[in-house]
């Protein structure tokens, strides 16, 4: 079966006239703003504007979902990034974190309809965390931003 193309929606990478709000936590910050620099590179290079894009930092990632909430009630953003960095220790501290981080930002999105887009590193190392900042497995802030873009053009059309 075929589907008739007129019946596709999808979103398009053109960050042009969207506002975005990236939310970041300071706790391994080193690797945060590694994510920032990623995300925010990425926007500008599909187009957006470097005005449009209000950061926010929190102390840490479990600290997230409270501003993501109130920036998505102020209906200020076509899409909101969370970006943070949580490292596995010796106990499953980062497990609960990273948990709690996760259902709470797919419940904002879901009741504010509003793409929130989780851009959280859970790593098991500090290596591990080097590799998702911009090294050879790339920049998880870069993937966050093109998904934030794809979706809010894509929220649009719906």
């Amino acid at each position: 079966m075929e589907i008739n193309s007129s019946n596709i929606i999808e979103g398009s990478l053109q960050a042009e006239n969207l506002k975005f709000s990236i939310v970041c936590a300071r706790f391994n910050d080193f690797f945060v703003t590694k994510l920032l620099d990623g995300a925010v590179d990425c926007i500008t290079r599909h187009g957006g504007e470097p005005d449009n894009v209000t950061v926010c930092w929190v102390p840490g990632s479990f600290e997230i979902p409270l501003v993501v909430q109130r920036l998505a009630e102020s209906k200020k953003f076509d899409a909101i990034i969370a970006l943070g960095v949580v490292i596995q220790g010796a106990t499953s501290h980062a497990q609960f974190i990273t948990g709690q981080v996760t259902s709470g930002l797919a419940e904002i999105g879901m009741k504010n309809s509003l793409p929130i887009i989780f851009g959280i590193v859970s790593a098991e190392t500090i290596e591990h965390a080097i590799e998702r900042s911009g090294s050879k497995v790339g920049n998880r802030g870069t993937e966050a931003a093109e998904c934030a873009i794809e979706m809010a053009n894509l929220m649009k059309q719906l």
